[in-house]
């Protein structure tokens, strides 16, 4: 499926199409991150009921520490 992530055109296969999945592909799942699909933010209880679909815009923010 073709998805637009941070604003990047992404082709990714995913057994489960959900924004829990995206995340477990690229390594973020369990890791402190704020997910916008279309817009709307997903709340973290709803990662992994929330689906993606072919065309859908995906932010992913995720914090780093430093000093």
């Amino acid at each position: 499926m073709n998805v637009i992530i941070n604003g990047k055109k992404e082709d990714i296969e995913l057994a489960s199409p959900t924004v829990a999945a995206l995340l477990n592909l690229y390594v973020l799942d369990g890791k402190a991150v704020i997910v916008e699909r279309n817009g709307q933010i997903v709340s973290k209880n709803d990662l992994a009921m929330t689906p993606i679909a072919d065309g859908d815009r995906i932010e992913i923010v995720h914090f780093v520490g430093g000093g």
